[in-house]
């Protein structure tokens, strides 16, 4: 979609501001009229008030964040948008191992107090990022549950049981099941876990039809 036709102001050419780069240069970056980021930008100035000192103190700032970091930074946030979840750091998948060390790193920025405004800023699209490695391993954890849930199904399965199961792997599925549907009962359970439980497992809050099955 042509920029142009975004709507004022554009949250990444603001973030480029604030990294530093005038609006000369953000407009070479992204083809676009230097007047039309301009515009931009007077907007974005009016909006934040310390958007200009920001922007004056990273441009005098040899520690800012480079526009590769910036360009790592908006590829995660395009990433975690498009699959509706962090990256895991014990994912198969090499690129996504990458992408969730770069957000443990700037983990422990925050918590250390390092960590520059431009990252602040633009990780502030995607609130659960900060989370504590607890949390994120929480989450990446149900997310292999629901995985092996679906593939224990695939495989011809009846619901696990969390009593009276027939192995170890039945009892863990079995148990992680059960608690989901808990949940969703007493209205705890988050709305898009439970669209993703509906869509990757059909008839899983009723589970199991008890009695014996029609001859």
């Amino acid at each position: 979609m042509d920029r142009q036709l975004r709507r004022a102001p554009d949250a990444e050419w603001v973030l480029m501001y604030r990294l530093g780069l005038n609006r000369k240069r953000i407009a070479e970056l992204v083809r676009a009229e230097p007047a039309t980021v301009g515009y931009h930008l007077v907007i974005a100035r009016r909006q934040d008030p310390g958007l200009e000192v920001a922007h004056l103190a990273a441009a005098a700032s040899k520690s800012s964040p480079s526009l590769a970091s910036f360009a790592r930074m908006e590829e995660i946030i395009s990433w975690v948008a498009t699959e509706g979840r962090l990256p895991r750091d014990h994912s198969k998948d090499k690129g996504e191992r990458s992408m969730a060390r770069w957000l443990s790193d700037r983990r422990h920025e925050a918590a250390e107090g390092t960590l520059h405004p431009a990252y602040r800023d633009g990780l502030a699209r995607v609130p659960e990022w900060a989370g504590s490695h607890r949390a994120a391993t929480d989450e990446a954890r149900w997310h292999d549950r629901l995985a092996q849930l679906a593939g224990f199904r695939t495989e011809g399965n009846d619901w696990p049981r969390h009593h009276h199961y027939t192995s170890d792997h039945e009892h863990t599925l079995g148990v992680w099941i059960h608690a989901q549907r808990q949940k969703h009962r007493r209205g705890e359970l988050d709305p898009a876990k439970i669209k993703l439980l509906d869509g990757a497992l059909p008839g899983w809050q009723s589970g199991r039809t008890r009695g014996r099955p029609p001859r």
